[in-house]
């Protein structure tokens, strides 16, 4: 029978996929999927130095998460070059950073996740989190689809392009830092781009693909902590969370891709 700090890892992790979903729909349509991947590597640094430390490895990998977002902003802003070209050298030095600061011990599950339970707090700390990538989405997709499809027109209604899309950035970071504890800073991007493109091969509407988005996700984490609890216990979860979304991928391959 399983504990209820294990059921807070569940729920939590279930609902993290749910927010992983929604936000990778809108990182496909902004051309920067790959961001997921790359950003969840910007923890590295602050996973390795709270491991050194003996502080909250969350907590350390939120600093850096954080900091590198806002670093890539003004980065952009200052340089003129686009978010993946800031993205990718952030990433670069994050990514070495990392993996010389973190304990060789440490340095598989800080990579690659691990199911841990969670304590009523953090639990709670996580769910709030959820909710408000979830809040965010829907409060303001309506904006994000219209700065997508015509700025100008956004713009002219009012939409601050600029705050519109930092908020967005930090959404998506903030996700990633949620995924963390289960998926690793390798593999935490990958609830956020995977599901996403199997949505969009599924659906043909905004509302359509979000809920696929979520639906698929969800599956494969629900699947995942199968694999990686009962199956193949020497398996992470991120990695079995990882190879489910793949193969629905696969299937997915199976139907004619939806015509927007």
């Amino acid at each position: 029978m399983m504990h209820s700090d294990q059921i807070y890892s569940i729920v939590l992790a279930l609902l993290f996929a749910v927010a992983a979903g929604l936000v990778g729909s809108f990182a496909l349509m902004k051309r920067m999927l790959l961001a997921g991947d790359v950003i969840s590597h910007l923890a590295l640094p602050g996973l390795g130095l709270a491991f050194l430390l003996g502080w909250n490895p969350l907590l350390g990998g939120a600093c850096s998460l954080f900091a590198g977002t806002l670093l890539i902003a003004q980065l952009q802003k200052k340089s003129g070059l686009s978010a993946d070209a800031m993205i990718g050298v952030v990433f670069a030095g994050s990514l070495a950073i990392g993996a010389a600061l973190t304990p060789e011990e440490d340095l598989v599950d800080a990579l690659f996740g691990k199911f841990q339970q969670l304590s009523f707090l953090t639990f709670s700390a996580g769910l709030i989190a959820v909710l408000l990538i979830i809040l965010f989405v829907f409060r303001f997709r309506e904006q994000l689809v219209l700065s997508l499809f015509s700025p100008e027109l956004a713009a002219a209604t009012g939409v601050k392009l600029n705050r519109l899309n930092l908020c967005f950035l930090l959404v998506f970071s903030l996700t990633v830092l949620v995924g963390l504890r289960f998926m690793g800073a390798l593999l935490a991007g990958a609830l956020i781009m995977v599901p996403s493109t199997i949505g969009r091969r599924l659906s043909s509407n905004l509302s359509g693909f979000l809920l696929a988005s979520s639906l698929a996700s969800v599956t494969a984490v629900a699947l995942g902590f199968v694999l990686s609890l009962y199956l193949f216990r020497g398996v992470s979860l991120g990695p079995a969370t990882t190879m489910v979304a793949t193969a629905l991928f696969g299937l997915s391959l199976l139907r004619k891709p939806s015509q927007a």
